[in-house]
């Protein structure tokens, strides 16, 4: 794969795991090719932003790497982590010693874009213009299949019930890896022979966790490392999208009253683009992002996000100018739509289990309203002294929400998570909890029971419920962000003795 494709090192679009299964002393080996699984349903082409990510009639997924704006969207979509992205050339002995095949086939086009395998689809394409059948004739089958030497690995149109592929799926006891994921996986894993039965795959949460080799995100890894796509940046995004929507819509409700808006609408938009510029930042082509981020609102969230913050800028300087409930309130419904789609943009990640889980929506819309309910109060301190008590209430109700939101989804993770995600999410609660919801929501019961202490008893409220869902948000995106890792539902049959057991090294269920 790597020569045929000529892919830069610590790059392989088809690897290979190695797992040790069982105890002592009857321990086994199980070799299973992975890699992209070409979807039947593939998340990756939903959520892709620029349609680079394409799903060809024969099933094959391909990357379009000129309009591709290296998000990295469809790499924490995939649950396969098949998909990657290198920002610069690497070559097997540094920029200087690059090798003679190397040089020949350098590809710049598939620098600062997402890549995966492609089913070597050129081999295939030739073949059918030239009357080759894909999977039987080897100058059109992929590279993988016609190196494989234990024969282990086959091609083939499953639509056709005459194919070879069919005629192994027919005849043999199959499961596909990470079914459970909903996607549709294009790669069958052959494990006992005797007869198609697709239902005795194994319940994996009722399974001993049996594999040794558990790896640490290196190729060959098994168990859910933390994903290295999006990192601050993105999490800032998060975090200053957030908190700008949030303050919008605080802004409009207190509005009502007589609340002030040109400076909290204005300090809204900063807070909005400071966002959508360090996420920006991430793009490996960023100078064809800002076009290429609207061509997909199909189904794409972020494509969503970018044309509702078209919208949301011009209409929060309608609010700046007319500085009153009209403006404000003009405003609103398009900021609530914006923190809306953000929650979906982590929702629609299914390759990163912290993220894809449905209660992630109404925590992520929680923590915003909350900040931005935060940074209303702490700034109404400053800029309009005693103009912060109703906030102060509406704070006090979003806090008990937040604080519920949070405890759904903690509890819900807790059930089936990586080990990794648990952990971060343990670390968190007791910080996350103590000063970022109980301590703000002390500090305006105190202020409303003794108006003394008000002046700033209210703007530390804010300061912290406002930190403390930075703190939040941070801690999911960046820290608590295992992917999916890899699973063996059975382990292949041995001579007579039939399929065993497998395993999915990393995960917690209870």
């Amino acid at each position: 794969c790597k020569h045929a494709n000529a892919t830069s090192p610590a790059v392989q679009w088809r690897k290979v795991l190695d797992f040790e299964l069982g105890e002592y002393p009857d321990v086994r080996r199980t070799f299973v090719p992975v890699g992209c699984m070409h979807c039947e349903d593939p998340p990756c082409m939903h959520v892709c932003p620029s349609t680079a990510t394409k799903q060809r009639p024969d099933g094959i997924v391909t990357i379009d790497y000129g309009i591709c704006i290296g998000c990295a969207y469809c790499a924490v979509a995939c649950p396969y982590q098949a998909r990657y992205k290198v920002d610069k050339p690497v070559f097997a002995y540094g920029r200087n010693g690059k090798m003679q095949n190397e040089a020949k086939r350098e590809d710049p086009a598939r620098l600062g874009v997402a890549q995966k395998c492609t089913f070597c689809s050129d081999k295939v394409d030739y073949g059918l213009e030239n009357g080759l059948t894909p999977g039987i004739d080897p100058d059109a089958t992929p590279a993988c299949v016609n190196s494989c030497i234990a024969d282990a690995l086959h091609f083939g149109d499953a639509d056709n019930p005459d194919s070879n592929i069919s005629q192994l799926l027919a005849g043999n006891k199959t499961f596909r890896m990470h079914d459970e994921v909903g996607t549709g996986s294009g790669f069958h894993y052959i494990y006992e022979g005797g007869g198609s039965d697709k239902d005795a795959a194994t319940d994996l949460s009722e399974v001993p966790m049996l594999a040794l080799s558990t790896g640490n995100g290196v190729v060959g890894g098994i168990a859910p490392w933390l994903q290295q796509h999006w990192d601050w940046r993105a999490a800032a995004n998060f975090i200053c999208g957030g908190t700008g929507s949030g303050l919008l819509l605080a802004t409009a409700v207190m509005s009502i009253g007589g609340g002030m808006v040109r400076p909290l609408a204005l300090l809204s938009l900063a807070f909005v683009a400071l966002g959508l510029f360090f996420v920006w930042l991430e793009t490996g082509r960023p100078l064809r992002a800002p076009l290429n981020v609207l061509f997909h609102p199909q189904t794409s969230w972020m494509t969503r996000e970018a044309m509702v913050a078209l919208v949301l800028f011009p209409f929060g300087l309608i609010a700046v100018w007319q500085d009153g409930v009209f403006g404000a309130h003009l405003t609103a419904p398009v900021a609530f739509a914006f923190l809306y789609c953000q929650a979906q943009i982590l929702k629609a990640s299914r390759g990163i289990p912290a993220w894809r889980e449905a209660a992630i929506v109404p925590l992520i819309i929680t923590t915003g309203l909350t900040e931005g309910c935060g940074l209303y109060l702490l700034a109404a301190s400053l800029l309009a002294p005693g103009n912060g008590t109703t906030a102060a209430g509406g704070l006090l109700v979003l806090v008990i929400i937040r604080s519920w939101n949070w405890a759904s989804y903690h509890r819900i993770m807790a059930t089936d998570a990586p080990t990794g995600t648990l952990r971060e999410l343990a670390r968190a609660n007791i910080p996350f909890m103590a000063v970022g919801n109980i301590a703000p929501l002390a500090l305006v019961v105190g202020a409303l029971m003794w108006p003394d202490i008000q002046a700033y008893a209210l703007p530390l409220a804010g300061a912290l419920a406002l930190l403390g869902g930075w703190y939040l948000k941070y801690m999911i995106i960046v820290l608590a962000s295992y992917n999916q890792g890899f699973a063996l539902e059975r382990s292949p049959e041995r001579g007579t003795g039939g399929g065993g057991p497998g395993a999915k090294p990393g995960w917690n269920w209870s």
